[in-house]
């Protein structure tokens, strides 16, 4: 994913004037060749991540489209508070694409890993678009279409990848169907190859987006029977409010799987963390038997 970014991003700035790259050191090697043909559009500030924020505003009150790009953990937990005042507060937007997402840097420690950051843009109630794919395919169609507008977007990048690509998942699109009134799990982004693994033999629907926010409730309504399990690769329950609004008229029961809130105070690699979280198809399958059984 992180290639097609870089691939796509400077195709932008060659085809439209309009769009700018801020950068905080990380992927500044990638971008060289981008940044001597746009010196004045592609800028980094060194290792200051909230002032990478802050710039980006300035240039989008400017009528410049900035795309923002760090580790999630450095893109939206440590410059949240400028998110809220130098994008939100002014009224501007800005495209900002992360890597690393929830545990992809845990060889890292703690320092790499972001399993808040959706939780944190849904804190804001700015009307953060955000975009989880979950294969590279999905990732030149969002990054472009979110070049060509002025909204706030949020665009997570992963190194965990599902095995066929989606992308006209903006909205719950359909990959396994059950039968009539039978349970929906919705997996976001790179969870859906184990989804599917987990509920193969299982008379469940499973329904799958790479666009979590605006949260697709028509959807769910057209899909859910009386239980519903959400799968997500960040923090558990992020989508349980917005699916339990969409679904306040109708009597069910929600089981929301994704990355736990304990600090496990381990390195590992991704799998370790996927494992330990209980988002590898053998967890998602004890959960999920234990919730519809």
């Amino acid at each position: 994913m992180r290639t097609t970014f870089l691939n796509t991003a400077a195709d932008l700035l060659d085809a439209d004037p309009r769009t700018a790259l801020v950068l905080a050191d990380i992927s500044a090697t990638a971008f060289a060749p981008a940044a001597r043909r746009h010196p004045d559009r592609v800028l980094n500030v060194g290792i200051r991540e909230q002032l990478m924020i802050g710039v980006a505003g300035g240039l989008a009150l400017t009528g410049l489209r900035p795309i923002v790009h760090s580790y999630a953990t450095f893109l939206v937990d440590r410059a949240y508070e400028q998110i809220k005042l130098d994008l939100g507060h002014q009224g501007v937007g800005a495209v900002l694409v992360s890597v690393g997402a929830s545990y992809d840097g845990s060889r890292s420690g703690r320092t790499h890993m972001s399993p808040g950051d959706v939780a944190l843009l849904d804190s804001l109630g700015d009307g953060w678009r955000v975009h989880v794919p979950g294969h590279p395919d999905e990732v030149p169609p969002l990054l472009r279409a979110a070049a060509g507008d002025d909204d706030r977007v949020y665009l997570r990048l992963s190194e965990r990848r599902n095995g066929d690509a989606y992308p006209d998942a903006d909205r719950l699109r359909v990959v396994r169907r059950g039968g009539a009134g039978a349970p929906v799990v919705v997996a976001v982004g790179p969870t859906l190859s184990a989804t599917l693994a987990a509920t193969r033999g299982r008379d469940v629907t499973v329904a799958y987006t790479h666009t979590p926010r605006p949260f697709d409730a028509a959807g769910l309504r057209a899909l859910a029977g009386t239980e519903v399990v959400l799968v997500e690769p960040y923090l558990a329950g992020t989508s349980a409010a917005v699916a339990a609004r969409a679904l306040a008229d109708v009597p069910h029961r929600l089981l929301a799987l994704g990355v736990g809130a304990t600090d496990l105070r381990r390195y590992g690699d991704p799998a370790d963390h996927e494992r330990w979280h209980g988002l590898d198809a053998a967890g998602l399958r004890r959960s999920i038997d234990a919730f519809l059984d």
